[in-house]
């Protein structure tokens, strides 16, 4: 191993630190007394010594620095930033910092009087008013906002002057100038001035110099639309789009919608110029050569015999047409011409009052009433038509009429009768009068006396479908079905794919216990509405009455699934499934019924004898002890409750039975106690007793059923109640109030109050309007 190993030689080489000890003299501060050069330094501030010819050798003799040697002066750029300067080779004083130089000469005072002064204090001036014009219109003051705006555009305009006058044109404050134009401009605008408005606008939109200027275009395209100037309007927007770059979408966006917004304005006062014009059409119709001018025999038979000649009806079908024509157009722009639709009535009616149809006028007003109707605004339109209702007999009756069906959907079929008197009086021939008078009788009970009116309104206008419709309601009350079948049968002649007519006619087939016939006019009831759930249930009731429990089930299910709160649907459906024996299926339908009807017990007695049935014993009793804490007095719960804790061994089953007992005590104590009272009574009053508490005992009979609930059908409404549709599609405005007796008449579900379809203008408006 240790022949490996090398151990270093000794040997005489040099020592790795020697030298350290050695130093220039030149550090040698003890020598610094023997210095000859230094003591010199110091005593005489070297600086300060005379130029030599001779240079000076430091202790290691280096040149020293700014010295002459053979001839050459060294140069002094390395020490020139602290101060030293050739000078100081020539006596100069060493004063880096300028002291010797003394203090400075004091500033030249400014002149107040002078230009470029004058000149800083008007664009002071300036921009001061521009903030107070500013301020003035922020607060409401337009008029001072314009006068301090003026002010700042004269001072500016003398600064300008001034400027050209001291220095070059380039010097001009253009951002002042910029600022000042745009604020006059805007004041302009907001005082209603838009021609100085648009004229200043165009002083800075032409001037090259201000950059962006372009987008002002829109300023000047809102000024146009005020002006009621589309074309302009639109034209100085797309310039103004054109100047707005891409990236700025924001900005585009919003010059596209005034683009919009004036496309729409134009097209108002192109509806408005449009109908003006159709009223100025002449019809060239002279109304006087109809009326005699003398007494003289001759005149008088041609007269007469010209009044209903071939060119007198054609004159008539000229005018009706016209008439129409204005009507449907004053209807159609109406709502649209003006920010609102009474606002655009009012202006119809203003022109139609200025032309040849003076007489339309109050029609127009009779549309507008109608609009407010579907509108829900009832108090308006029935201002509107009493208002009417003091004009000539032909508007009287129009808007007596409409006042006849607003109270009659109101329930006020005294006020109802009234103004369907007013109405046949001032107008005997008008059919919505009289079909309003037999509703008004109807609803009063005298069925014989509604037909007649209703007869009469046919005699008057056999097209009135609305009198037929109710003429067929009242046969049905009559129980003149065959009749009542007639009548709906034309009715559907005339309107094909009417829901109403449909399920009245199944009703009548109905009623003549015909239900093959009744199924197959529910099924195209069906067909113009499938959604409708009270449809759905009447078929299912049909086919369970046939026997046919899978169409039954089907329909019942249909008509649960589109609405899951009827309660009749949900009953028949819990008995089908427990008739079928799916217990589990059954408890589902009688909890959503007793979330329908909480306070009736029966339904959560049904679904704790489906648990208990289902062998599921603990829930039902925990079911039966959450149902006798919210009917503690209901014996069946409580013999339920006996009955379970005793089978299943439980010592709860004694305290039940003791509250049994007690319930039954105390309901023997009640009976006994109305049957004295029976007998202790006599005449009237005791019928009246007995009646009472025989409606007591039906209603503690429904409520004990339990779970003895058939599966047949409780009876669903009959056929003098009114057919329900939760269907929202309106089927036909022809067959709503107020031409159509309200307990009859078939509805939505919705249509629990007055619709405002109700009002259609078949029936308030334009029926009453003449040939």
């Amino acid at each position: 191993m240790m022949q490996n190993v090398h151990l270093a030689p000794e040997t005489d080489e040099d020592d790795l630190y020697s030298g350290y000890n050695d130093y220039n003299p030149i550090y040698d501060i003890e020598e610094l007394e023997n210095d000859a050069a230094f003591q010199q330094a110091v005593r005489t501030s070297h600086g300060r010594r005379p130029p030599s010819k001779t240079s000076l050798a430091s202790s290691i003799g280096r040149p020293m620095t700014g010295a002459i040697q053979d001839g050459v002066t060294r140069p002094m750029t390395a020490v020139r930033a602290a101060g030293f300067t050739k000078a100081a080779l020539r006596g100069s004083a060493f004063d880096p910092l300028s002291q010797s130089r003394g203090p400075a000469s004091p500033l030249e005072a400014k002149k107040k009087d002078s230009p470029e002064e004058k000149i800083k204090q008007l664009e002071k001036e300036v921009n001061e008013l521009v903030e107070e014009s500013c301020i003035a219109n922020s607060c409401g003051d337009l008029k001072l906002a314009l006068e301090k705006a003026k002010d700042a555009g004269r001072k500016e305009r003398v600064l300008v002057r001034q400027r050209e006058q001291v220095t070059t044109p380039e010097n001009i404050n253009l951002d002042l100038t910029y600022s000042v134009l745009f604020n006059l401009a805007s004041q302009y605008s907001v005082n209603e001035m838009y021609a100085e408005a648009l004229n200043t606008y165009q002083v800075i939109v032409k001037n090259k110099m201000f950059s962006n200027a372009g987008i002002l275009k829109m300023n000047m395209g809102n000024i146009y639309l005020k002006q009621r100037n589309y074309s302009k309007a639109i034209k100085f927007y797309r310039m103004a789009l054109d100047q707005v770059p891409s990236v700025n979408k924001q900005m585009r966006i919003k010059i596209m919608q005034n683009i919009g917004v004036t496309f729409i304005q134009a097209d108002r006062e192109k509806m408005k110029k449009a109908f003006q014009k159709l009223i100025t059409v002449p019809l060239e119709i002279d109304e006087d050569k109809y009326i005699s001018p003398s007494d003289d025999p001759h005149t008088n038979l041609v007269t007469e015999a010209i009044k209903n000649d071939h060119l007198r009806q054609m004159e008539r079908e000229r005018k009706a047409m016209a008439e129409k024509y204005i009507m449907t157009s004053a209807k159609l722009i109406a709502p649209v011409i003006e920010t609102s639709f009474a606002a655009g009535y009012d202006w119809c009616v203003e022109v139609v009052k200025a032309s040849q149809y003076v007489e339309l006028a109050n029609d127009l007003e009779i549309n507008k009433a109608v609009t407010y109707l579907r509108q829900k605004d009832y108090n308006q339109a029935v201002e509107i038509l009493k208002v009417l209702e003091k004009k000539d007999s032909r508007v009287k009756s129009a808007a007596a009429t409409n006042l006849s069906a607003l109270y009659y959907m109101g329930k006020d079929f005294a006020q109802a009768s009234s103004y369907a008197d007013i109405a046949v009086n001032s107008d005997r021939y008008n059919p919505a009068a009289l079909t309003n008078k037999g509703n008004t009788v109807f609803a009063n009970g005298d069925y014989e006396k509604a037909a007649e009116f209703y007869k009469e309104a046919l005699r008057n206008d056999s097209s009135c479908t609305e009198a037929l419709y109710n003429i067929g309601l009242t046969y049905e009350k009559l129980n003149r079905l065959d009749e009542a079948l007639d009548c709906f049968l034309k009715l559907h002649a005339i309107l094909r794919n009417s829901a109403e007519v449909l399920y009245q006619i199944a009703n009548i087939y109905e009623l003549m216990e015909n239900p093959s016939q009744a199924i197959e006019w529910l099924m195209q009831v069906v067909s113009v509405i499938p959604t409708d759930p009270q449809v759905l249930s009447k078929l299912g009731e049909l086919y369970d009455r046939e026997g046919d429990k899978s169409q039954a089930f089907q329909y019942y299910y249909e008509s649960y699934r589109y609405f899951p709160c009827n309660i009749e649907v949900i009953e028949w459906l819990g008995a089908y499934y427990i008739d079928t024996q799916f217990w589990e299926k059954a408890i589902q339908y009688f909890e959503r019924a007793s979330l329908i009807q909480p306070t009736q017990v029966k339904w959560q007695l049904m679904v704790a004898s489906c648990f208990r049935r289902s062998g599921n014993y603990q829930k039902a009793l925990d079911t039966y002890k959450d149902t006798h804490r919210k009917f503690p007095e209901n014996v069946e719960c409580l013999r339920f409750l006996v009955r379970l804790c005793t089978d299943l061994g439980l010592k709860d089953a004694q305290e039940y039975a003791r509250k049994l007992k007690r319930l039954e005590k105390m309901k023997e104590i009640r009976e006994q106690r109305i049957k004295s009272g029976r007998d202790g009574s006599g005449g009237s009053r005791g019928k009246r007793e007995g009646s009472a508490s025989g409606d007591s005992g039906q209603n503690y009979s429904a409520s004990s059923k339990g779970e003895r609930l058939s599966a047949r059908l409780r009876a669903l409404p009959g056929t003098n109640e009114p057919y329900e549709s939760s269907s929202n599609k309106e089927i036909d405005a022809s067959y709503v109030d107020p031409l159509g007796p309200q307990i009859e008449r078939p509805k939505t579900a919705a249509k629990k109050r007055i619709d405002e379809d109700d009002f259609a203008d078949e029936e308030l408006g334009d029926d009453l309007l003449p040939e």
